[in-house]
Order: C-alpha cells, then sequence, then structure tokens
C-alpha cells in the first residue's frame, strides 16, 4: 500500500470529517416540511473552515527569511505607477532562487483612486502570474484618498521568474465613456511593497547546475560572495581571486556584486574557499591532498543549507588553473569534484572587442545587444517605449563627427488617422528625431511578411545620431506614439469604439555603425574607470593590467581588490585571465601595461607626483591629506573643460580624525601611453568605506575627473593636475581638434591663413605678368 504524505493525510481526515458533520445538516433542513403560519428559524449552519493553501515544499526546521520588495526597487519604471484607462495594467516583477521556496507572500498596495469613479463598478484585479488571486472593489469612501490594502498571495503560484499585474477597471459614467477620459485613473503609491518569506531548500553537492547556487540569475539582489583564505593570501592567490571574482562580475552585471575577504573564517553563506595542500582552512585540515587543480562543491559541516565552493590544488599554480578553468571550462562541470587538466588559451583578445561593447570594426545589428528575447517589441492601446542600451568604448574619438550612422528598420500597427501617429527616437534622454507612421497597407510590402505578422507595417529609415551626445553607456528609445478612436459624442447621440492593441517591433536586423572611428581621449579620467573600467579594459581579459598590491593586506584591501574586479567583469562581460599581479613595485617599472594599485602608492610614484604643484596630489597617511584645488572645478557632466582650469591655484594641510578615501588616476611615469588608477585608504576602517561607497550605483555616478575623495558624507571629485592623451590621432586632427577649443584662436590663424594665401597669389600673378612682359620685350 502506498504511504501518502502526512499534511496530505491529515487534510484528507479533515476534509472527511467535516463533510461528514455537515451533511445531516443540510440533508435535515432540505427535507423538513414548512407548515404556513407555523415557521420556525431555520438552523444555524457551521460551515467547515478551509484550510489555507499548503505549499508541499515546506520542510520543517528548514532556515527561513523574511523580505520585504519595495515597488521603488521592483517596478519597471521608478516612482508611482499610475493606472489609466487606456494604460490599465501595471506590474512587478521578482524571481526566487533555486535553493529557496517561497511559503508566504502578502502584497501590500497603498493606493489612490479619482474621486469622479462610480463606486463598486470601479475595482482592482490583482494577478500572479496571469492567475487571479483577488478583487478590490472601490467604495465610495475611497474616492479620491489614500488607502491602504493587504492581500495574501498564493504561494504555490510562485515560480522561477513571477509577475504581479494589476488590472485597473475604472468607470466614471453609466453610458457613452471615453477610456481615455482624463478622470479615469488610480495611483499605485510608492509606499506599495511585497511581502515574501522564503524558506531554504537542500541541495545536493552537483556542480551540474554550477554557478547556481553561489549565483543565482534568479536573485535580483546585488551578489554577495565571501572569498575565504587560510590566512593572508600571496599574491598568485590573490590573482586566482581576483580572476574568479571578475568572472562572476560577468554574471551578476547590473546586480553588482561584493566578495568580502575572510581569513581562516567558516562562512556564514555560500561561498568559495581557496586551499592548498599545504595552506588551508582549519576546517578542511582533515581533507585528503589533492593531485593537481581540483574544484568542489561541499556543504559546511555544521549547515547542509551553506555550499562551499572549494579551489584546491598542490600549490598556487593550480589554483590559477582551476579558477581559469571555470572561467573557461564550467558547462563541463558535474558531479561534486571535477578536475582541471590543461586549460590553454586559443586565440588572444583584441583590443575592443569586450562583449558588453559595441563592436568598432563593423556595423552591429539590434539582435546582437538585446539582452533578452522579447526586448525590441511592444503592444497596447499606447505601447510601452521600446529601449536598447550601447555601450561603447570610452576613448571612441566622436569630436567634430557629423554623426553616426543608424540603419532602422520596423514594423508596427497600422494607425487608423492619417498623419496623427508617430515614432519618436530619443539617445540618453535627448530627442533625435521622428518618423510618421504611416496608413493604410502596401500589397507588395504584405506579401513579405510571415502569418505571425499580417497587419503589421514595414517601414526603414536612415538616421543620424549626434556624436556628442554619447557616452560610455547609453540608452536609445523608441516611442510608438497613436492616436486612437475613441468613445465620443454629445447628449442624446454616443458613439462608442471597441480598442484594439497596437503591436511595434523594431527589426533585429536594425544596424548602428560605430566603425571607422579612431580611439583618442584626454586623461585622467575617473569616470572611464568607474562606467567602462578603462583604460584596464581595453582588452578585456585584462592581459595589459597589472595589479600592484600591499604584502599581508588585510580583509578589507582584499575586498577592494575583487569588488574592483568584478565591476570591470561585469562591465565587459569577459573574465579578467590575462591580468598581472605583483606586491614588488618594482616590477611595474619594468612591465609595459597600465597600473591599477590597491593601497599606498610605490614612493617613486608619489614623489613623481608631488614634485610637480600642477599634477594630481593626494596623500594619506595616519588620517591627514593633501589635496591640490582647482582654479575653477568642472561639474559633474563637463567634459570639455579648458586645461587651463585644471591648474593648482591652492594647496591645503589638513589635520582630521576619521576614516577617508580616494581613487587616483594619473600618468605612468614608466611608459608612454600607460596610466595609474590607485585605490586608497587611510586604513580598514577607510578601505571597507571605499567599498560600501562604490557599490552604491548613485554615488558611483559621481566619481569623475583625477581625484575621487571618500568620506562618510559620499564622494567628492575635483579635475586637477595635468592632462595627458591616449590612443593614436593625426597631427592634422590633433591640430584641428586643439584649434577647434579655442575659436577665437581659431578664427585669428584663418584670418592669417587668408593673408598668406592673398600674398602668396599676389606674388604669384606680379612673377607671372612679369614673365609675360618680358616676352613682349624680347619680340
Amino acid at each position: 500500500m502506498k504511504k501518502l504524505p502526512i499534511t496530505t493525510f491529515m487534510a484528507s481526515a479533515l476534509m472527511t470529517l467535516a463533510l461528514g458533520s455537515a451533511a445531516p445538516a443540510y440533508s435535515e433542513q432540505a427535507t423538513a416540511p414548512v407548515v404556513p403560519g407555523n415557521e420556525i428559524p431555520a438552523p444555524q449552519v457551521t460551515l467547515p473552515l478551509v484550510a489555507p493553501a499548503v505549499n508541499p515544499m515546506i520542510i520543517p526546521g528548514a532556515p527561513v527569511r523574511n523580505v520585504i520588495l519595495p515597488f521603488a526597487d521592483v517596478a519597471p519604471r521608478p516612482g508611482a505607477i499610475t493606472l489609466r484607462g487606456i494604460q490599465p495594467n501595471g506590474q512587478i516583477e521578482f524571481g526566487v532562487r533555486s535553493d529557496e521556496v517561497v511559503t508566504q507572500a502578502t502584497l501590500n498596495l497603498e493606493f489612490t483612486p479619482s474621486p469622479s469613479l462610480i463606486p463598486v463598478q470601479s475595482h482592482l484585479k490583482v494577478y500572479l502570474n496571469d492567475q487571479l488571486m483577488g478583487v478590490e472593489v472601490i467604495d465610495k469612501d475611497q474616492l479620491g484618498k489614500k488607502n491602504h490594502l493587504q492581500m495574501t498571495i498564493d504561494p504555490r503560484y510562485v515560480t522561477d521568474f513571477n509577475r504581479i499585474r494589476l488590472e485597473f477597471i475604472g468607470h466614471y459614467q453609466n453610458v457613452c465613456e471615453n477610456p481615455a477620459n482624463t478622470t479615469l485613473w488610480l495611483e499605485i503609491g510608492k509606499g506599495s511593497s511585497l511581502s515574501l518569506q522564503y524558506q531554504k531548500l537542500p541541495l545536493s553537492n552537483d556542480l551540474a547546475h554550477f554557478p547556481v547556487p553561489f549565483f543565482d540569475a534568479r536573485d535580483s539582489r546585488p551578489l554577495n560572495l565571501p572569498m575565504v583564505f587560510a590566512a593572508s593570501p600571496d599574491a598568485s592567490q590573490q590573482q586566482a581571486a581576483a580572476i574568479l571574482a571578475s568572472w562572476f562580475g560577468t554574471k551578476a552585471q547590473w546586480r553588482g556584486q561584493s566578495f568580502p575577504a575572510l581569513y581562516n573564517q567558516l562562512p556564514e553563506s555560500h561561498a568559495v574557499v581557496f586551499a592548498t595542500n599545504g595552506q588551508r582552512p582549519d576546517f578542511l585540515k582533515e581533507m585528503p591532498p589533492v593531485k593537481g587543480p581540483v574544484v568542489q562543491m561541499v556543504s559546511r559541516p555544521d549547515n547542509p543549507y551553506v555550499k562551499m565552493l572549494l579551489i584546491l590544488g598542490r600549490d598556487d599554480q593550480d589554483l590559477l588553473t582551476a579558477v581559469k578553468g571555470i572561467a573557461q571550462g564550467n558547462i563541463l562541470f558535474r558531479g561534486e569534484t571535477v578536475g582541471v587538466d590543461k586549460v590553454d588559451q586559443i586565440q588572444p583578445r583584441q583590443p575592443y572587442d569586450a562583449p558588453n561593447w559595441v563592436r568598432t570594426d563593423r556595423p552591429m545589428n539590434f539582435g546582437e545587444l538585446k539582452q533578452y528575447a522579447e526586448q525590441l517589441q511592444s503592444d497596447g492601446i499606447q505601447p510601452n517605449p521600446v529601449t536598447l542600451n550601447i555601450n561603447l568604448p570610452p576613448d571612441l574619438f566622436l569630436i567634430n563627427s557629423t554623426g553616426i550612422d543608424m540603419r532602422l528598420k520596423y514594423r508596427y500597427t497600422s494607425p487608423q488617422l492619417k498623419n496623427t501617429s508617430r515614432l519618436s527616437i530619443s539617445l540618453n534622454n535627448q530627442f533625435v528625431q521622428d518618423l510618421t507612421l504611416k496608413t493604410g497597407h502596401d500589397e507588395d510590402s504584405r506579401l513579405l511578411h510571415l502569418s505571425l505578422l499580417q497587419g503589421l507595417l514595414d517601414g526603414s529609415k536612415d538616421l543620424n545620431i549626434p556624436a556628442l551626445k554619447l557616452g560610455a553607456v547609453n540608452q536609445m528609445r523608441f516611442d510608438f506614439d497613436y492616436t486612437s478612436l475613441l468613445a465620443s459624442g454629445s447628449e442624446g447621440r454616443c458613439e462608442t469604439y471597441n480598442t484594439v492593441p497596437n503591436h511595434v517591433v523594431i527589426d533585429d536586423s536594425s544596424t548602428i555603425d560605430f566603425s571607422g572611428y579612431r580611439h583618442f581621449m584626454a586623461m585622467p579620467d575617473l569616470r572611464a574607470f568607474a562606467n567602462a573600467g578603462f583604460p584596464f579594459s581595453r582588452l578585456a581579459d585584462l592581459s595589459q593590467t597589472l595589479i600592484l598590491v600591499q604584502p599581508q593586506p588585510q580583509p578589507e584591501q582584499l575586498t577592494t581588490l575583487f569588488d574592483a574586479m568584478g565591476n570591470i567583469g561585469a562591465l565587459t562581460g569577459y573574465p579578467a585571465l590575462g591580468v598581472g599581479l605583483t606586491e614588488d613595485a618594482a616590477k611595474a617599472r619594468t612591465t609595459d601595461a597600465d597600473l591599477l594599485v590597491i593601497g599606498n602608492l610605490p614612493a617613486d610614484l608619489r614623489d613623481d607626483s608631488m614634485r610637480d604643484d600642477k599634477k594630481a596630489n593626494l596623500l594619506i597617511e595616519a588620517a591627514r591629506d593633501a589635496v591640490n584645488t582647482p582654479i575653477r572645478q568642472a561639474s559633474l557632466t563637463d567634459n570639455n573643460s579648458p586645461a587651463s582650469d585644471a591648474r593648482v591655484d591652492a594647496s591645503a594641510q589638513i589635520s582630521a580624525q576619521g576614516p577617508i578615501a580616494a581613487i587616483v588616476g594619473l600618468k605612468s611615469p614608466y611608459f608612454d601611453q600607460r596610466s595609474v588608477v590607485a585605490l586608497m585608504a587611510n586604513g580598514q576602517q577607510g578601505f571597507a568605506m571605499l567599498n560600501t561607497s562604490v557599490q552604491d550605483t548613485r554615488q558611483r555616478a559621481r566619481i569623475f575627473g583625477s581625484v575621487a575623495v571618500v568620506r562618510d558624507s559620499g564622494i567628492s571629485s575635483l579635475k586637477v593636475g595635468d592632462t595627458y592623451y591616449v590612443g593614436h590621432l593625426p597631427w592634422w586632427e590633433r591640430v584641428w581638434n586643439a584649434m577647434a577649443n579655442h575659436p577665437v584662436l581659431l578664427a585669428v590663424m584663418a584670418v592669417i591663413l587668408v593673408f598668406l594665401a592673398a600674398i602668396l597669389l599676389w606674388t604669384g600673378l606680379r612673377s607671372l605678368a612679369r614673365r609675360r612682359l618680358s616676352d613682349d620685350d624680347q619680340e
């Protein structure tokens, strides 16, 4: 006999008892005769209580965590959600990790309905993954006021990726309603949230699902993955951990990432542990020695819900091999333990070929830039905008460019009225151009369509994008604005129309062309470092980057290193397999590479930066800092301020207590075309503050210029010191670019050139006239 789960058995027993006790009462009530004039009150019947939905995945004793997701964090657009008659739907999305299950879910809504709505006829429907969860009827007392609603969501309908959809059904009069009437609205407040209770699920130690659970794409939170070492690691172990951090950064992408460093300490959450046969944390002392590079997944000894990714080897070189095996061959992983026999780089990376950047050697299709399948299409009476991210190398020289060519192909539902609907194109929230959506159908174009796309028109346009509005990170937005026929009429007459959604598509074969442009850029520019990892990301694998670290680093310093590498990996989309790392400052003087310094600047670099008071000069030692201030401070968005504004006007020596940190950019004194970026702080608290501030996207957006000072109040940036250039630009283009920044000088030079040309022309004509006269005299 098959045994039922205890929860199923108990539920069946309760239902049987309830139905058994209630059935006689219903039967007696149904057959009892009723005598007129001698009625007796009907017996009180108690309906059986229905137990709440039980999630079959609940495991007694498993760890749980309670999370509140504010709408401001999970809504597609920031701010309040406004539902209208022609745009009645709003939604939020959330994911569930594969090692967790939602056991309870509650929707906390803060909403304000229009005071013009008809009570009861107007209501709000709540869906979870297109399954109706509940209806909130809007009554008279709620109109025009802020209301609060708490609705229980059935956790059995929660899946990996989830969408809660709010549908507004609004009415303001009984007949002849216009869905576009401005009185039809309901606003969902910023205070709305979704309360979830997650419960841990036991996972087997199987690397077939790697990188789960260490990184789960369903989790929209910033990645937090501790890196554990037996003690303060040497340079080779730091290099292995830095490469792995950059690989996890490529997975985290927009989420953000943090990699706290721990020494000989059991992690409280999923973590990565680095160990060799001769140097292991205490909790791995009993593990037998390995015979080569090994990647293994184990549970924490006292907690089966916490997993550890062990990077094992005979020595540090094995750790590097194991990490590169993860970065390049993890698709072959399976089982609890895998060995990495050999990792070879078949083809070296080329400059500016980062996967997350737009190609600059050929036109690029929009389909190659998509981040998910349905990104370039939308539908609705008023379709939501279609957006596309365009990431560029920050040193792409676009000054004096006439524009970027874009071949745009799009399909759309034919508008109802002629010359009233349009496609508006914006770049970084700046209007570029609008195109009219034509009415009618062309028979030839209709024959070219697949059956799935019938009823959509084709259009293609050549666009010219203003180059000076482009940055390292850009967003293009396509707004399809339709004029639709809706209900109308006057007293005694009413005309209504059944509104149908419009469908719009930006074709994947649309192209944008950044080929043919040179790479040339004024430095130092910490904005390029923060937004694109430049200049280190010029080669996606960081094969021309050297990291200078301190001997015996503190955990906070390692966290700074790992966070920086994870951020660069997220920006480029490729792990830093070629990065070099050293503790020897002398190696920096002999290696032709861009230099990333974690900790104090070497003495020769620091002395060189202080030798000339025109250079960016920041020295942080024992809570003392010296900052040279410029004559005129550049604004956050000013990229073209004259170099004279960055000259040093004064120097201040200030003694103060408290942590402070800085990000400094300067020209390398060792090699031409090379740069130095230093991440410095005055102690463990300073590094901890630096790590926290840089992880904040708002604070990171304030990094620019050549010096960014990090304090408790946030980040303050300065643009000081001399300017140098990286990249290549022919001398005639350099002269033209220099003249373009000085229009008065350009005008003077133009007058001088015209005057010289006139003199040369006059001299030539005069010489020609003399020659002719001498010939006439000889005749």
